[in-house]
């Protein structure tokens, strides 16, 4: 069993155009903080990030902010920093994302844009490289990744996953659904037996 300890969130810094957006990340961050675990995540005060922190820290969470320099006054407001249990401020984008994933014994992608979808396709590929067998999540809420989740099964059906036993997300639809799927996957004996995500439908 791995332990879990921690969960790293990726998410957008601005709120989408949907209310479900935010409302699912404050929705996980209650969770995790029900559950006693700690929060990591991008350090953004505003949009989805924002509201997954405050989630966590109104429930009674502890949470680690991890922020590039560069992006403190545009990602977040120094007031709110200040509310936050531990912050890390990086030299630059490839530091903040290692020390992410040093403190990180799960991974969660909520909708978000560009940067959302580099970080959580970096932890896939590292996954797939052996480096980590930790949890991986798709927070696919209204569908928001199905597109992504149709290219992978696409690069898998042309040949170009080779390690895809290692590459296998947890798929969920609903905030609440994704604390238990990390938690139920860690007391597993984390050997997948093909390489096609996991779905897990509502809880």
């Amino acid at each position: 069993m791995n332990k879990i300890r921690s969960i790293c969130v990726y998410c957008g810094s601005s709120p989408g155009r949907s209310d479900v957006y935010v409302n699912t990340g404050y929705a996980l961050g209650r969770a995790i903080g029900d559950a006693g675990l700690r929060l990591v995540y991008g350090g953004g005060t505003k949009g989805i990030m924002g509201a997954v922190a405050r989630g966590t820290m109104e429930a009674g969470g502890k949470v680690t902010g991890i922020i590039p320099r560069f992006l403190m006054s545009k990602e977040a407001t120094e007031a709110a920093l200040g509310r936050l249990d531990d912050l890390i401020v990086t030299d630059d984008m490839h530091q903040r994302k290692h020390t992410m994933f040093e403190k990180s014994d799960a991974f969660v992608a909520l909708p978000g844009g560009i940067g959302t979808l580099e970080e959580i396709v970096e932890i896939m590929t590292w996954a797939q490289l052996g480096r980590h067998r930790k949890p991986i999540v798709f927070a696919n809420i209204g569908g928001f990744w199905d597109p992504m989740l149709t290219l992978l099964d696409h690069m898998r059906a042309e040949g170009f996953v080779h390690t895809g036993h290692l590459v296998q997300p947890i798929v969920v639809d609903t905030a609440l659904a994704i604390v238990p799927a990390i938690l139920a996957e860690a007391a597993s004996d984390g050997t997948p037996s093909e390489g096609d995500p996991k779905v897990i439908t509502k809880l």
